[in-house]
């Protein structure tokens, strides 16, 4: 499998990946399915060198994406970015979501980073897990922000910064086991 900046022609794919996540109600705000063309300006506000998105490439499918978002939007945090990852149904709880964020932590000094942010439901123990086992501390909790199917939902927000000895660490400490 290679990971690798993601194309506007993967984008339908990245779409399905997407919307495969929203009937579980774990991984997404959103509540019904959302279109490619809905997402082509999404798509294109990201850059390889600034705010990328990148594919997992297999032989026959993309198995999972990962995309940094800008945070806040104001320039004080330009040096830190949000990302999100979404694992295809078929490749889930195979490492593909540990691989895409070991790629986004190493790669994050390329991209001018000095902090990564997570916002993850307190239900979706996966996804916490995933990122407390590379590092990620939690640095907030938003509790019941988020109504999916009449429930009320907690918001975690988790955080990695990324001077040279953490990110040495939280990637050795990835390394130790597997989800």
């Amino acid at each position: 499998m290679l990971i690798r900046d993601a194309t506007e022609a993967d984008l339908p794919a990245i779409v399905e990946i997407y919307n495969s996540a929203i009937p579980s109600c774990t991984a997404t705000a959103d509540l019904e399915p959302i279109s490619v063309e809905s997402r082509l300006a999404w798509f294109r506000e990201h850059t390889p060198n600034h705010r990328p998105v990148w594919v997992m490439d297999t032989d026959s499918s993309i198995a999972g994406w990962l995309s940094f978002q800008s945070f806040y939007g104001r320039p004080a945090y330009r040096h830190t970015a949000e990302i999100s990852i979404y694992v295809a149904p078929e490749y889930r709880r195979q490492g593909v979501g540990r691989q895409l964020l070991k790629h986004a932590i190493v790669r994050s000094a390329d991209l001018d980073l000095n902090a990564l942010l997570g916002l993850v439901f307190a239900h979706n123990h996966a996804s916490l897990k995933l990122l407390e086992g590379f590092g990620f501390q939690r640095w907030g909790y938003l509790p019941q922000v988020a109504v999916l199917r009449d429930d009320q939902r907690d918001l975690v927000i988790l955080g990695l910064q990324l001077s040279s000895s953490n990110l040495t660490r939280s990637v050795s400490k990835s390394m130790e086991g597997s989800i």
